[in-house]
């Protein structure tokens, strides 16, 4: 496989969780997971990009490489993209997007992203699992992504896609769409692309960074992962949920 990077974007402020980044979980605070996570796959280099000192003395207490970058981001992709210039990378090098709400990301699961990039017709990568119910089907905050027959993306929504239009199409749905996990991997060249061009209005309107990707011709390669990751952290019962994981 060839080299790859790692960038775990990291924000103080959150709506729902606010300092989401320095909670703890089992004595350490979220992004210290992130980061050992990152550490244990096979990335040349891991970075944690933030534009708030205080995860930046957090990230260096326990000894993370850490890029200082503009508050004026609105999303992760943005800042990760500030970071490929501010480290001079070139337009081929290999970026893998962890998210820094994601402390129970196997290290397998950044390593199998990276990898789908060695298929040259593939410009951005991600994963994505079968859904496990109909609630997810109709659930907003799970996206769900529908695949060509070699594994690109058509689209990504929120809505239950594709829609069944009678019930015995209930299941096919949930056995067609896959539920979509908040890492990428991208050629740092496209990334550049994408952070200059406007969003789109399918972006606009699902509020899906990706369908940016998808309207500019883009083809992102999505892989079933080789072990489903564990659960991001949005509220106080997610943090649970991850130091159970994590102890198991």
């Amino acid at each position: 496989m060839r080299p790859f990077v790692v960038v775990i974007p990291a924000r103080y402020a959150s709506t729902r969780l606010p300092g989401k980044p320095l909670r703890e979980i089992n004595g350490r605070p979220m992004i210290e997971h992130v980061h050992a996570r990152g550490c244990e796959s096979d990335a040349g280099e891991v970075v944690i990009a933030t534009d708030d000192t205080r995860i930046a003395d957090a990230a260096e207490s326990f000894g993370a490489t850490v890029c200082m970058t503009g508050d004026q981001h609105r999303s992760g992709t943005e800042r990760i993209a500030e970071v490929a210039d501010l480290m001079d990378w070139d337009d081929e090098t290999v970026v893998v997007n962890l998210q820094g709400d994601e402390p129970a990301v196997p290290a397998a699961l950044i390593n199998q992203c990276a990898a789908l990039l060695e298929d040259s017709r593939a410009d951005l990568s991600t994963l994505a699992s079968p859904i496990t119910s109909a609630g997810d089907l109709d659930d907003p905050n799970v996206v769900k992504v529908v695949c060509d027959a070699e594994g690109f993306a058509l689209y990504f929504s929120r809505a239950p896609i594709p829609y069944p239009r009678h019930e015995e199409a209930g299941l096919m749905a949930r056995d067609t769409a896959l539920h979509h996990h908040g890492i990428y991997g991208y050629r740092a060249g496209v990334l550049r692309s994408l952070v200059l061009a406007d969003p789109s209005p399918l972006e606009q309107i699902e509020q899906l960074e990706q369908l940016r990707a998808l309207s500019m011709g883009y083809r992102i390669l999505v892989a079933r992962p080789t072990v489903r990751p564990g659960r991001g952290v949005d509220t106080e019962a997610d943090l649970e949920l991850a130091a159970a994981a994590l102890r198991g």
